[in-house]
């Protein structure tokens, strides 16, 4: 892959980003917060002027860095002094040698889990949006705002007020109760619509074409060529964490499927400036069986994704319409990975075999890759004798509602040794 270059300058300070190009046509334009190609109406996304020279150099210079996705800011839209700025400093969450859910798994490779719920908010949707807050600055805007199925949600009110400004979002009415209280504790205006997470979508892009959203930056749309960066930095650590080499294969949930389509990015990026090896890999997309348009599209051979209407306890992936899916299909087939999912029982045993094999506590996302992971190893699409890394991208406390009904205390006694002994517990 080369290095996107461009040869204009621009008056937004966004460090290394120098235009919007569209991914289809690869028509250029200005930085902006605009999302789709006037051309050809495909999406939008940043190109770089990334920095050359030694790759020992910059590989020293990131090492250097602060512990967050700030020691990537020469490889992302975000002006020099980041750090310097009021946010939530998301990133560099730990990567965990999972040596207990690979035996359970028949891993006789490396297995990682990188897990995100250490994140401010506890999801990976912090990384996205501390990138959209400093487009939301360089172009001005005094409202943050997004449609959210939860996550981003959350993430976009802390990250709003750690920022001073004012927040909106707007979210399917019937989500986890843990995600609307922690939705709402941050201070901003939380919206509720009926409909699904599309209706909610649709009612956005609305918004945005009317004076009443004049001066909002709504992060996974105006913004979203900036804000979607913010997953490459999922890939710079993994690949950073395991030695400065590339995983052979990592499996990545898909909601949007933008996540999964950036970690590619970040993987080709790392190895077009020389900062690891070239060699294969293989990507693998996880969705929820309720929802899993890209997974039956991968599976009949199409091309085109066709939108369902979700049905899953997974509702952070409860996305029918999925924006990146036919580039997601293309990155599995281009890798020689795949698309797969899981039913909503699978997803609740995946949840407890992490839980009870490495002290991770995932939500259903998680759930839904660890559950695909098992079941890409028993049809042998995924390699076990490899190194792995899974992603969790959540906290289960985000959605106890998927596993309370299965869990709880093993014994109720009586306070004394006698009742302890009948329990059969000693």
């Amino acid at each position: 892959m080369a290095v996107q270059t461009v040869g204009s300058s621009t008056e937004i300070s966004l460090g290394p980003a120098v235009a919007l190009s569209c991914r289809e046509c690869g028509e250029r334009f200005p930085l902006g917060p605009v999302f789709a190609c006037e051309a050809c109406f495909g999406p939008l996304e940043i190109a770089y002027d990334l920095p050359g020279g030694d790759p020992e150099a910059l590989r020293a210079r990131i090492e250097a860095g602060p512990n967050s996705i700030w020691r990537y800011a020469p490889l992302l839209p975000v002006p020099a002094d980041v750090a310097d700025k009021p946010n939530l400093n998301p990133g560099f969450t730990r990567l965990v040698k999972a040596d207990n859910l690979a035996r359970e798994l028949g891993v006789t490779g490396q297995l990682h889990v990188k897990d995100d719920s250490g994140n401010p908010t506890h999801s990976f949707k912090d990384r996205v949006v501390a990138i959209a807050v400093e487009a939301a600055r360089a172009f001005g805007f005094t409202t943050l705002s997004c449609s959210s199925t939860g996550n981003l949600a959350g993430a976009v009110g802390a990250a709003a007020a750690r920022a001073g400004l004012r927040s909106c979002v707007f979210i399917p009415h019937d989500l986890e109760q843990g995600k609307v209280v922690m939705a709402a504790v941050y201070g901003g205006d939380l919206v509720g619509i009926e409909g699904t997470y599309d209706d909610v979508n649709r009612f956005c892009s609305e918004l945005i074409g009317d004076p009443l959203g004049e001066g909002w930056g709504f992060v996974n749309v105006n913004l979203r060529p900036y804000y979607a960066e913010g997953s490459k930095t999922l890939a710079y650590e993994i690949c950073e964490q395991l030695g400065w080499r590339l995983p052979d294969q990592i499996v990545v949930p898909i909601a949007s499927g933008s996540q999964l389509t950036k970690i590619d990015k970040g993987l080709r990026e790392l190895v077009a400036l020389g900062l690891v090896e070239d060699r294969p890999y293989k990507i693998f997309g996880a969705q929820a069986e309720g929802c899993s348009p890209v997974a039956r599209a991968f599976k009949e051979g199409h091309d085109v994704v066709r939108p369902v209407k979700p049905d899953t306890i997974a509702k952070s992936l409860a996305i029918g319409n999925p924006a990146d899916g036919p580039y997601v299909l293309d990155i599995a087939r281009r890798t020689g990975g795949a698309v797969e999912d899981v039913n909503d029982e699978q997803v609740v045993d995946a949840i407890k075999l992490l839980a009870r094999t490495e002290g991770i506590f995932a939500e259903t996302a998680g759930g839904v890759t660890v559950g695909v992971t098992r079941k890409l190893i028993e049809t042998g699409a995924l390699d076990p004798s490899l190194t792995t890394v899974v992603l969790n991208t959540g906290d289960g406390l985000k959605t106890l509602d998927a596993v309370a009904p299965t869990t709880g205390p093993s014994a109720i006694i009586r306070p004394n040794l006698d009742s302890f002994r009948e329990a059969g517990l000693a």
